[in-house]
Formats: structure tokens, sequence, C-alpha cells
């Protein structure tokens, strides 16, 4: 997988507006809020299938309702479509919790 070029890279407040990107680390980085920790567990349960499936893991942590997230593909040294697409999915499955909120 190759990182991304330049001109992907600022495509990103498109294809991930939420997401932070930081330069110096080739990473994009997110915090989801949920309404409890039992939402924010669920997410991460839903997003760990799809990430598994996909062999692509992100780094992230849990505090109570809150869920902090950073993509990035070691392997590639950066940020890759493997990091858009689980971003994308991201958004997407939190989507559906924030309309149980």
């Amino acid at each position: 997988m190759n990182k991304l070029d330049s001109t992907q890279r600022e495509s990103l407040q498109v294809l991930a507006p939420e997401w932070r990107h930081d330069h110096l680390r080739g990473a994009i980085s997110r915090e989801f809020v949920f309404a409890d920790f039992t939402q924010a567990f669920a997410f991460m349960t839903q997003v760990a299938l799809v990430a598994e499936k996909r062999d692509h893991h992100p780094e992230w942590s849990n505090v109570y309702n809150t869920v902090s997230v950073t993509l990035t593909t070691h392997d590639a040294g950066g940020l890759t479509e493997k990091d858009i697409y689980l971003a994308q999915t991201m958004n997407a499955m939190y989507a559906r919790f924030a309309v149980e909120r």
C-alpha cells in the first residue's frame, strides 16, 4: 500500500473533514463522544470487526464516553487509502450512534 500523495492528502478535508491531520506523523486523529460508556464500547466493537477483517488496526483509547482514534499505516510510513476507508467507516458508524443519543 502506497502513502497518499500530496494531492490526495489535500483532499482529506473533503474525505474526512472531522479528522485532524498530523503532517509530521503522517496520521489523522479524531475524538468520538457518546451518550455513555456502553455506546462507546459498542462503537469500538463494531470498528474492531471491520478493522480485523481489513487487517488495519487503529491506535485508540476509551475513557468513559469518549473514544480517541489515530489512524496511520505503519508499514507505509504514513497515510494510505486504508486510513481514509477506516475513517469514513468510523464516521458512518458514529452517525448511527449520534441518532440514538
